[in-house]
């Protein structure tokens, strides 16, 4: 390994190479994965002048520390958290330039729960189906960082942005989570007062949430119909409801087949915010056509 490569020196409770995920083989069994908010990606991307779809760290709940062995041009953004170089405070949201053998440490996330760190060059493992991400469903990919890994980085882009770029980074999430839902496959599951309720009841999510589903504690919904459907295909943002009548909400990692009935399915754009939502965040869902 060359000396472009960054060490690891805390790893964090999950920390995870991402990038904007392997699209197209569901057919396959293989879900999407990625970064489970692709716009904090897409935008320390842009702060330190790589592609977007170049791989980036995530961060979950307490950050990790990180020692490149080169100098590079770093981004943090995401949930918001301390940053330092060294011990001395640094910028979050712009791109710093920490020194070969500087420890950068970034912290636990203040609002949020997702944390993102873009190097110059982004991370440069090898791509499994047409991207670095790890699916921790699967297992393709990169495992989980540990305080033994060592990351290779790509060769240094030509510029950073190191300051004001197009979009402001996003400041977290809110104290309420609106999730827009379009009703369907199986709302026929259903008694016409569970989905008044999944419309108008407020939830909360469940800290046995993880990237593979927004978990929700509240009202359960009450079936129509007995018995299980078969298994079938689930996408993006379905909204799977279990025996136990509570939804899930699923995220990157997913998977491609499920039995239970899916209420709705929530619009990917507000799959972002509900990545960040911390447990105990009170969530509504919102039907549109």
């Amino acid at each position: 390994m060359t000396d472009r490569a960054v060490a690891v020196v805390r790893a964090g409770a999950l920390t995870t190479v991402q990038d904007l995920g392997r699209v197209g083989y569901a057919h396959l069994g293989v879900p999407r994965s990625g970064a489970l908010d692709p716009a904090a990606v897409r935008l320390v991307n842009r702060l330190v002048g790589n592609p977007e779809t170049a791989a980036v760290l995530e961060t979950t709940v307490n950050g990790c520390a990180l020692r490149p062995r080169r100098a590079v041009t770093v981004a943090v953004g995401g949930a918001p958290c301390p940053v330092r170089v060294d011990g001395r405070p640094a910028a979050w949201g712009t791109a710093v330039r920490v020194s070969a053998g500087s420890v950068l440490e970034v912290g636990a996330a203040v609002r949020g729960v997702r944390t993102y760190v873009g190097f110059g060059g982004g991370i440069d493992v090898a791509p499994v189906l047409g991207s670095r991400s790890a699916d921790l469903l699967s297992g393709l990919g990169p495992a989980p960082l540990t305080e033994e890994t060592v990351l290779p980085l790509g060769a240094a882009p030509g510029t950073a942005l190191r300051g004001a770029v197009d979009a402001p980074p996003w400041p977290g999430p809110p104290d309420e989570l609106v999730l827009r839902v379009r009703l369907g496959p199986r709302d026929d599951w259903f008694t016409a007062a569970a989905l008044r309720t999944f419309a108008t009841r407020a939830y909360r999510v469940s800290p046995a949430s993880n990237r593979i589903g927004l978990r929700l504690e509240g009202p359960s919904l009450d079936r129509a119909q007995p018995g299980e459907l078969a298994s079938e295909g689930m996408v993006l943002g379905a909204v799977q409801v279990p025996p136990d009548g509570r939804p899930v909400v699923f995220l990157a990692d997913h998977p491609t087949t499920g039995g239970y009935p899916v209420v709705g399915v929530v619009r990917e754009a507000d799959l972002g915010a509900a990545a960040q939502a911390v447990p105990g965040t009170r969530v509504r869902f919102t039907p549109v056509r």
